[in-house]
């Protein structure tokens, strides 16, 4: 069995302490067929914290979680984590993150990944409801951008060997634009829309949220949702980058059922989708007599940024 094996196998018995803070340690150990002894020590040696430890930090990030997707009330979050009271749960949760339950709620942070507390193995809550293990390894910008040329040059191997098997008369047929697989008959406010609900989309699903209302698609509105949710991936991408976590997992909460995905295939994906998107919102454009946007090509971009 690896370490990652055993470190798997006492989340699974760590998480009936999240999923019901009343059990005891003592219960927890005898789940686990060991004495309550071997089982601290166990745990102590695989996440370098006591078991009681861990147990609390877990329960304080979820409920600082759920303060910021939730509408209950502090006192029911409280109780949840295991606390007797209002003030009890305030104190430790002032100690842990050095602000009250209420100023995590009023300014939510930009992910849920900034209400993880610092710990030495990397195991935390992850939304909706479990644990989270430290990612095997950590991708680099330079792997992402790879992956990226080897998803295209994989993708034109196979659309040549799919486009092998039809006639000549359906090769050379000219083509009407497809887009079923990206947007049913599509609009330029349409794709606006949906390139603006696309960040908040991914920024709410990293917060452990729901689907972003995508209601106001006016002129006006678009611009001023654009600019909270532009700004605010701009930032997360930046963020991710920095920190070396692309190969780290999070939970999309607005999938039925939740899905598991990793921040850097969530980066490819958005840059990916926007990009077909993109062009077909300056083509509308540019059928309407609008044309200093070019083609949107990103090449006279990042050749402007090397220079700098």
């Amino acid at each position: 069995m690896t370490s990652t094996d055993g470190l798997t196998g006492i989340l699974d018995w760590l998480q009936v302490a999240l999923d019901d803070p009343g059990v005891s340690p003592t219960d927890i150990a005898a789940r686990a067929q060991l004495s309550r002894f071997h089982f601290d020590r166990l745990v102590a040696a695989a996440t370098g914290e006591p078991p009681g430890a861990l147990r609390r930090r877990l329960l304080l990030e979820r409920a600082a979680h759920r303060l910021t997707t939730g509408d209950r009330t502090v006192l029911d979050i409280a109780v949840e984590a295991g606390y007797g009271s209002h003030e009890a749960f305030t104190r430790a949760f002032q100690r842990s993150y050095g602000v009250a339950p209420t100023s995590i709620r009023s300014r939510p942070p930009l992910t849920f990944r900034e209400l993880e507390l610092p710990c030495p193995s990397g195991v935390h809550f992850q939304p909706p409801g479990g644990l989270r293990l430290p990612a095997a390894r950590q991708e680099t910008p330079m792997n992402v951008l790879q992956h990226l040329v080897d998803h295209h040059v994989d993708t034109l191997t196979a659309i040549i060997e799919r486009a092998d098997t039809l006639d000549d008369a359906m090769l050379d047929r000219p083509i009407t634009v497809s887009v079923e697989t990206i947007d049913e008959q599509p609009t330029l406010r349409s794709l606006i829309n949906a390139m603006v609900t696309q960040e908040e989309h991914w920024l709410s699903a990293l917060r452990g949220g729901e689907w972003p209302n995508e209601s106001d698609r006016t002129l006006a509105g678009l611009a001023a949702r654009h600019a909270v949710a532009g700004r605010d991936w701009r930032a997360f991408v930046a963020r991710t980058l920095a920190d070396g976590t692309l190969a780290d997992t999070f939970v999309d909460t607005t999938c039925t059922p939740p899905t598991s995905h990793t921040l850097g295939g969530t980066i490819g994906h958005v840059i990916t989708f926007a990009a077909v998107r993109r062009t077909l919102a300056i083509g509308a454009l540019h059928s309407a007599g609008i044309t200093d946007l070019g083609a949107g090509d990103p090449r006279p971009f990042l050749d402007a940024a090397a220079a700098r």
